[in-house]
């Protein structure tokens, strides 16, 4: 009998092997591609007007990262959205320092506003800035959010029709009707470049072959926190965390998710 739950998501990963097709930021687009392979999946990084939208249409999932966004790589993503929807490909959203600056706050909103967003993941700022709640963005890092993140996000979840992950010490998911908490994470985690980009990746690779997208994007978040736990018991660093969570990842066998993974209803 197949298992259900978070193990049998992870092995429905394995088995399937989604397609993820990435338009992301230089600095940690090796890390993605590599995060989406730990956990079971196929990446591929493409961001070129010309190859999007037929790549895109050989993808079973599309994530969009801002982190170093500019006018030819927005438009690219707008093609490549479009594509997506008109096929039904679920588009992940990480709006990397939406807030920091007006030309990256204003592309997240167009590209939420135009576009048939499946699952938006940022952190506190973020997530706080684009709902329009008074967050703030320091560069990619969050400062501050709203005083009460889990009504803040189920409200904005409501309102945009969509699943919306904060992450934090302890990440928030919901579609505005069902909300969950993710506890899984180690501090290590934030220590280095690229963390949220990856979680983006794993949310990538979940929602590619689930409907409920509040379980697929808490089981990605409860995978890549419970790999970061059982890597910081390895690591010496943040560094050496960092190197360690793709072998745990890889590793991580779906009794062990089932066993590890710390979700609750909110």
């Amino acid at each position: 009998m197949p298992s259900t739950g978070p193990a049998g998501l992870l092995e429905k990963v394995r088995a399937k092997r989604p397609l993820i097709h990435h338009i992301t930021n230089y600095v940690t687009v090796n890390d993605c591609a590599n995060i989406t392979l730990a956990v079971g999946a196929s990446p591929v990084m493409s961001h070129a007007e010309d190859d999007v939208e037929e790549m895109v249409g050989l993808s079973q999932a599309l994530v969009l990262n801002i982190g170093t966004i500019d006018r030819y790589q927005l438009r690219s993503m707008f093609l490549a959205g479009a594509r997506a929807n008109h096929l039904g490909i679920p588009i992940i959203l990480d709006p990397v320092g939406a807030g920091a600056t007006r030309f990256r706050t204003n592309a997240c909103l167009k590209l939420l506003q135009e576009l048939k967003i499946a699952v938006l993941k940022g952190n506190g700022g973020e997530i706080s800035v684009l709902a329009g709640a008074g967050g703030k963005v320091l560069g990619v890092d969050s400062v501050s959010t709203g005083d009460d993140p889990e009504s803040l996000v189920q409200e904005y979840a409501k309102r945009l029709g969509i699943t919306v992950v904060m992450t934090g010490p302890e990440d928030i998911v919901s579609d505005g009707k069902k909300t969950v908490l993710v506890a899984n994470g180690h501090p290590l985690m934030g220590g280095f470049s690229g963390s949220g980009c990856m979680a983006a990746s794993m949310v990538g690779a979940f929602v590619a072959v689930s409907t409920d997208r509040v379980e697929a994007a808490a089981t990605a978040m409860a995978a890549f926190g419970l790999s970061g736990e059982r890597a910081a018991k390895k690591a010496r660093s943040p560094f050496s965390l960092k190197q360690a969570l793709f072998d745990e990842l890889y590793n991580l066998t779906p009794a062990q998710l089932a066993k590890g993974a710390r979700i609750r209803k909110a």
